[in-house]
Formats: structure tokens, sequence, C-alpha cells
């Protein structure tokens, strides 16, 4: 797992994130924002087609109507009303593709004062082009105003809600332009780059406003033990998780037979070591703070160990000048030099800071060349940033390091499977398939194996052997939730049998009820089946264990999109299909 307790979105602009859907057991699965979008993706291929009629017709002209009769033009007294108010758009139009929006405007006036009341497709056309001509001369309020009366003459006017979602992006008004965009996304079948790109920016956006409040007024939260033992079992080169006969206790005996107990009653450090291996986490901090206060031998540990709970909590404003006082400590060991820098890359990753985040991990290789957690935690660092080769590379260090790391393994095989792909290599896929195989083969005890493996099955449809895969997770750490909320997501995919997909998520949550993965997908789910309340009582679950602002900006993302497929069911009869 990397330092940040949990993954990041992947810096690839396109705003559809990829990377984070399964990096770590450990580490719950990060969705993007716009989540619920991708997630109906697969589901919302029925009965959508007819809705896209207008869709297909250019901006700025007009969709195919009712009211031309053949190829001849009448006499202007001859003409009917509609006819009349139909040439006065056509010739808006040449204007408008001339690019003289005033005298288009001028002309669908004239279109939308002609048209007969009751011809309501031909009205909404008129008044949608007009917005056209305003959205031109960026008169966002008017075209607000033109698109929601072509709406009301024409609810799944796709060409008038997205123009209308645009011009509300524009004024700032988010709410609004959410809703529209939303019933954009649905009567496109989620087929739609443009308009899922928009939905996604809107939600991130709302996200990241209420989080930024909700964070800073936050409770910090100490993560459940199995979170905790999951995190340090990441690094294998970290002096302050090792256990106390391993470490400082055998320098103080080297003296005197009986010192080691009177140094654990002195040392707030030693003391902070002791409630570690007993589980006692709360009192960590504290303990480490005296150690640092009164300037103890073991101040530099001290210094990491609380920089560490810091993170755990949440609360990295905290963490961050312990990890730069350790990193500046030129006379402390290397190694707690080393495994601050990438903690504190780790960090700049959780807050979208990449370059700050690329530059510790490489002077922590610098100063610390063989220390084999550089190069895994930098592997995934890259994976994130979807700079595959570079992971792989890293991955490849860490193995010549520790030839007996699984999980560096482990998480190669997924880096060049998900290359392979994402780039549609089949040859690829399946070499890097064969390779999972030869990993749970090598290490049959590494969980994080199957779990990697079983993600990459379920993506190539295997569900029966990648639930074998899920089973044997269970077997070696019955404890980890996260890996019964991957077999119910499992279900779900495979089976759609929804029950045993919620079992198996609230016994994650049994297990570990600081599991906000388990909460968020539980959340996911219930907007699936069109249960909004409960949907938004999991997420605020979920948002109130959120470890990090960007976590929790994700969960209020997910929030908003629920209640905005609501406000859409409610105004339009337009839902996505439920589970």
């Amino acid at each position: 797992m990397m330092a940040a307790s949990k993954p990041v979105e992947p810096q690839t602009g396109s705003g559809l994130p990829r990377w984070q859907l399964a990096l770590l057991v450990g580490t719950p699965i990060v969705l993007g924002a716009g989540a619920l979008y991708l997630w109906n993706r697969s589901r919302t291929k029925e009965k959508q087609g007819k809705r896209n009629g207008e869709r297909k017709t250019p901006e700025g002209s007009a969709s195919p109507v009712q009211g031309q009769h053949g190829a001849t033009h009448p006499q202007q007294e001859e003409m009917s009303p509609l006819d009349r108010a139909q040439a006065a758009k056509n010739k808006g139009n040449k204007y408008f593709k001339a690019g003289k929006y005033e005298q288009a405007i001028q002309c669908y006036t004239e279109a939308i004062s002609l048209c007969p009341k009751d011809q309501k497709g031909d009205l909404s056309t008129f008044y949608q082009n007009r917005a056209a001509a305003y959205e031109q001369q960026m008169k966002w309020t008017e075209v607000v105003q033109d698109c929601s009366q072509a709406v009301e003459l024409n609810p799944r006017y796709v060409k008038a809600l997205f123009r209308r979602a645009k011009a509300l992006e524009r004024l700032d008004n988010k709410k609004e332009c959410l809703e529209d965009v939303t019933a954009v996304c649905i009567l496109e079948a989620f087929q739609n780059q443009q308009s899922m790109l928009l939905a996604d920016k809107v939600l991130k956006l709302l996200g990241k406003e209420k989080a930024k409040e909700k964070y800073k007024n936050r409770e910090p939260l100490m993560p459940s033990p199995q979170f905790i033992k999951s995190y340090f079992s990441s690094f294998t080169d970290d002096i302050i998780s090792q256990p106390l006969q391993k470490g400082e206790k055998k320098d103080e005996d080297k003296d005197k037979e009986g010192e080691a107990a009177e140094v654990t009653e002195s040392s707030g450090y030693l003391r902070a070591k002791q409630y570690m291996e007993e589980e006692n986490y709360d009192k960590i901090i504290s303990e480490c703070s005296k150690e640092i206060e009164s300037g103890g031998r073991y101040t530099a540990e001290a210094l990491l160990l609380r920089a560490t709970f810091y993170l755990l909590i949440g609360n990295a404003t905290a963490a961050q000048p312990d990890l730069d006082r350790v990193i500046n400590m030129q006379d402390a060991n290397v190694k707690l030099r080393a495994n601050a820098l990438i903690k504190r890359g780790s960090m700049y990753m959780q807050q979208q800071q990449p370059q700050l985040s690329t530059q510790d991990f490489n002077t922590a290789a610098e100063i610390d060349p063989r220390n084999a957690d550089v190069y895994h935690h930098r592997g995934q660092l890259k994976i994130l940033l979807d700079q595959v080769e570079e992971a792989v590379a890293d991955f490849d260090e860490c193995i010549l390091l520790r030839p007996d790391s699984a999980l560096a393994q482990a998480q190669k095989c997924f880096a060049l499977y998900r290359q392979a792909y994402t780039g549609n290599n089949p040859s690829q896929v399946q070499k890097a398939m064969d390779g999972f195989e030869d990993v749970i083969r090598k290490f049959p005890k590494c969980a994080e194996g199957y779990a990697l493996y079983a993600q990459a099955l379920t993506d190539q449809q295997q569900f029966g052997k990648a639930d074998e895969m899920y089973d044997k997770c269970i077997e070696l750490e019955p404890d980890n939730a996260t890996t019964y909320v991957h077999k119910g997501l499992l279900q779900l995919q495979w089976k759609q049998d929804l029950d045993m997909g919620l079992e198996l998520i609230s016994k994650a949550i049994e297990i570990d009820n600081k599991c906000d993965f388990a909460y968020e997908t539980m959340g996911t789910i219930e907007v699936q089946r069109g249960n909004l309340d409960k949907a938004i009582d999991m997420f605020n679950k979920a948002i109130n264990l959120a470890k990090s602002e960007m976590e929790m900006a994700h969960l209020y993302s997910l929030c908003d999109a629920a209640y905005a497929q609501t406000e859409v069911a409610r105004k339009y009869g337009l839902k996505p299909p439920t589970l």
C-alpha cells in the first residue's frame, strides 16, 4: 500500500480515471467522481436509442421537423404560418453560418413569433437555435432562458439540455448544471464522452467545495487495527514498525540486563512502541510527543512515528512539519530519512502534487539506493501517473533487492496486465495472466497476489476463477474487509445476485465498521436500486470515515450524483435502469 492511505487519481487529464480501480487489497478501490456514470455504462443500453434524434443535427441548424411540405417554395402570401416560420429559421441558419449572430437572432425571433403554438417540436427547435446564437455572443442568461423554453416544449431535447448545462456552468450554477448534464448522460445511454466529462468535472468541483468545508472541521479518526497493520506491512525497511526486541531494547540491554524495563518507563518513544505492539494506537501520538519535548535519544524515530499516525488519522497538516524535520536531520539514520521521504511523497500525491511527490521519491532513492521500499512505493506512484514502464522498472529494482517481495511481484504483474488490457493487446494480456499464475505458485501465502489476479480475471469475465481467488484471500486474511467488498461486487457482475452481494458487503462492515469502501459501495448499489435515502446515509458514513480531503470530495461527488439522478427522475421521468 502506498504510504498515503488511499490511491489518488491519475494525472492523465482524461477526467475518467482508470488506474485506481485495483491497486491494493489493503486499500479501498477508488472510482472517479463520475463513478455512478461509469457504473451505469454497461447497464444502460436498452430503450435509449430513440431519444437521441435531435443530437444528429449540426449546431445552429434545425432538427428534422414535420412542417416542411416538399422542395417547392410557394409565394410568401400562400405559405402557412409554419412554412413562413421555417423560412425565417432557414434564413437565420445562413446568418449563423456566416457568423452574423445578431441577424440570426432576429430571424429566429421572427420564426418563434410566426410559429403556431401547437407545433411544439418546431417551436422548441427555433428557441434552441436562438440559444445557439446567444451562446456565440456569450449571453449565458439568454442561453438558459431559450433552452428552458425549448425543454419545456420538448422535455427530452438533448441538444437544448446540454447547451443549457454548459451555460449554467458559465453562470456558476453547478447544481442545476449537474441535473441537466445528468439528464443528457441518461438520454445518450452514457455513450457521449463530452457530456460525461462535463458531468465528471461539475461533480468534482461540487465535491471539492463541500469537502473543503467539512474537512476543516472534522474530528480526527483512528482507522481500524486491520487497516493500520496492513499499512505498516507495506514497508520492509521501516525501523519504526519493527518489534521492540529487534531494535531499541537490544541496544539498551548491552550495558545492563534490567535496563530495558527502566528505559521503557522513561522513554516516550519506547512506550509508544509498546502500545503499538498491543494495538493500543490511540496513545501513540501523545507518547511520541513526550519523547520529542524531552529531546530524548529517539527524537528522530518519535517524530517519524508521530507523523505516520498523523497521516493515518488524516491530519497531513500536523504530519508535514514532523516529516520535514526528520528529512533535514543529516545525522539521523538514513533509513528513517528515506522512510520520511516516502511518506511525504505519498502525502503530496494524495494532495495531487505529483511533481513534489516524484522529487521526494527520487531523493529517497539517492540517499538510500538499496532501500526496497523506495522502489516499491515509487512504482505505485508511477502507476497512478500512468507511467507503466517506469513503474515496472521500479518493481524490478524492488524484486532485485528483495527477491521474496511477493507484493512487488504481484503489483508488477498487475501493472503489465493493465497496460496490455487498456492497449487492447491480447498476447500481452495472456502473458500477464501467466505471470499471475507464477506469482501465486511462488507465493501461495500472499493474499495480494490472489486479489489482483481476481481483478484481472473479472476484467476477462472469468468470474468463477475470480471467485476462487477471493476465497483464497479470505482464507489467508479473514479480517480483511476490503476482500469481502470485492467478492460482493463480483456476485453482482457475475450472477446479478444482489442479495449475496449485499450480504458480503455487510460482512465487510461487520469485520471493520470503519471500512469506508464498504459504505461507499453499499451507497452506490442503493443508488442503482433507486433507494436514495439509504444511499445518502451510506455515503455520509463513508464521508465521516474519509482519511483525506480528496477522498471526502470523491464521496460528496457520489452523493451529488445520486441526488441529481433523483431530480432528473422527478422532473423528466428519466432514470437509469435499476439493479
